[in-house]
């Protein structure tokens, strides 16, 4: 299962920086997370969908609910 998380950025007015800003992680962090390539291997993680959740003041449920119906490849 893959997720589409750079549509899901841009559907949401979201950028690495203002994640990075709002989450508290670094940058290069999310950087490197969000632009890997995505394998069976490298799956996105908690820590991931934690600072986007913080990014947009909600819960991380309501983060893993919205990619998981709409933005898996």
């Amino acid at each position: 299962m893959r997720i589409d998380i750079k549509s899901y950025l841009e559907d949401s007015g979201l950028t690495i920086y203002v994640i990075a800003k709002k989450s508290g992680y670094g940058y290069t962090t999310l950087h490197k997370s969000f632009n890997k390539k995505q394998s069976s291997a490298t799956s996105i993680n908690l820590r991931d969908i934690e600072a986007i959740a913080k990014a947009q003041d909600t819960e991380m449920w309501r983060v893993l609910r919205e990619l998981e119906l709409h933005y898996l490849k």
